[in-house]
């Protein structure tokens, strides 16, 4: 199964790679800074049709132009087919494609294709988690002995106050700070020890479904940064970490 995933993954990045004339091929959705490309529906198109051949009872859940609803019965994609796009209309070369999927409701499995560095994370439920093959881990370090990432969440401008409050805090802790506009490698750079800590006040379940399963197969752990669960049917806020600067961080820090 995770096969088909990773094949599908890369040649959704080849599309990315190949992308040009990109600042022609924007349009904007509601909110703040929320753009879409042609390219963002080229690749979820791509992704849908793909997938549907090894899985033709599966749903889908996707970003752009598809169903904004988990469904909860049988298999369902939560897709995002190109995470970090403001990254990739400027050129920054730091987006991903992510596929998560869920049985019943539950991550049971997740890719995430840095397609500019050629990284494949994946993990299946219950089998580890691994970049490009090899296994990975979220080492236990303290916040103090981390590097810390964060998302602005844009789209949500009430969030900022709080956001940054809580960047300035956690800057004075930390080894540092790094904000890099797709919060699927953010995720995905706690599972293999790039990064202690990370948080956003708002995000979508498609920015976070395939890496929370990464995260937890490595061993590290994700949630609300208010406590609780993450949630699959709507958006929430996400703190994610290994074990001892999650610990460390609800310890410290009571957001609500």
């Amino acid at each position: 199964m995770i096969d088909k995933l990773i094949a599908a993954a890369k040649k959704a990045g080849e599309i990315i790679l190949s992308a040009h004339d990109i600042e022609n091929a924007v349009d904007e959705k509601s909110g703040t800074a929320n753009f879409v490309t042609k390219y963002d529906v080229m690749v979820q198109e791509y992704l849908f049709d793909e997938l549907k051949k090894s899985f033709p009872k599966a749903k889908f859940m996707g970003e752009e132009n598809g169903a904004d609803h988990l469904y909860e019965n049988g298999l369902c994609f939560i897709i995002d087919p190109i995470d970090g796009t403001t990254n990739f209309i400027m050129n920054y070369r730091h987006s991903a494609v992510s596929i998560g999927l869920a049985q019943d409701g539950e991550m049971i499995a997740g890719v995430v294709y840095n397609p500019y560095m050629d990284e494949v994370f994946h993990a299946e439920k219950g089998k580890g988690a691994f970049l490009n093959g090899q296994k990975i881990e979220a080492v236990e370090r303290s916040i103090a002995q981390s590097v810390v990432g964060y998302g602005t969440s844009p789209y949500y401008p009430d969030k900022m106050d709080a956001t940054f409050k809580l960047v300035r805090d956690l800057y004075e802790l930390s080894l540092d700070v790094r904000r890099s506009g797709s919060a699927a490698l953010d995720l995905c750079y706690i599972a293999c020890s790039r990064t202690g800590l990370f948080f956003e006040t708002k995000l979508s379940p498609w920015d976070y479904a395939a890496a929370s399963l990464i995260i937890t197969e490595a061993g590290g752990s994700i949630g609300r940064i208010e406590g609780g669960d993450i949630t699959f049917d709507k958006p929430c806020s996400v703190l994610a970490g290994n074990k001892k600067a999650a610990e460390e961080f609800h310890t410290r820090f009571s957001f609500k």
